[in-house]
């Protein structure tokens, strides 16, 4: 991988490969919640960073926000289809198989003192996603509310992990060695709070 990062082709074939492999794993991660998106935004942000044209930092963002609502919105619709069958659906219960019950009565208590603005943070949070969504599915919210609530969270979201990528970026001359930087710093993001609960409840 470092080997590939530092000898990178011009410009014009990363953006021509790059940007519609950034669209698309953000889109699969929302959907299939094991793949690091944080860290694909982070290390597509130091590429763009490192990169001439100031615009590259921005198509980054448009594309990880716009792929992250995609794949939340089709998470979603596919979700509300599983609550409205007597059946079911396979989504709905992977949805349920991710989230902890304990969390997922958190997500359901804050959604209903909250509303719609714990989509926002629910993005923001490791771990944070999949319960709240599956207690807005649980609480049959429509799917109008839920894209007008999902919106900032996703701007939020890929806002939040461009700036990793671009202070990565920016404490190194290569780009491979900013891209190793924003992996390690997306880690230990998605580690601070886990390690916080831990050490409150010890």
């Amino acid at each position: 991988m470092i080997a590939a990062v530092a000898q990178l082709p011009p410009e014009s074939t990363q953006q021509a490969l790059g940007y519609p492999a950034l669209f698309l794993l953000v889109a699969l991660g929302a959907l299939v919640p094991v793949i690091p998106t944080g860290a694909i935004v982070s290390s597509a942000a130091v590429v763009a960073f490192h990169q001439t044209s100031p615009v590259s930092l921005l198509v980054v963002f448009l594309l990880a926000a716009g792929a992250a609502f995609v794949g939340d919105v089709a998470l979603y619709w596919l979700g509300r289809r599983g609550v409205r069958s007597r059946n079911g659906s396979r989504w709905l219960e992977a949805l349920r198989g991710r989230a902890a019950p304990d969390k997922l009565e958190q997500a359901r208590s804050r959604l209903a003192e909250h509303r719609v603005s714990v989509l926002v943070l629910s993005r923001l949070v490791p771990a944070g996603r999949i319960p709240v969504m599956l207690a807005c599915l649980l609480a049959e919210m429509p799917l109008r509310r839920f894209v007008r609530g999902n919106l900032p969270a996703c701007l939020a979201w890929a806002a939040t992990y461009q700036l990793i990528g671009v202070l990565g970026g920016s404490l190194f001359a290569s780009p491979w060695q900013g891209v190793l930087a924003a992996i390690a710093l997306t880690v230990v993001v998605g580690a601070v709070p886990s390690l916080w609960r831990r050490v409150r409840h010890s």
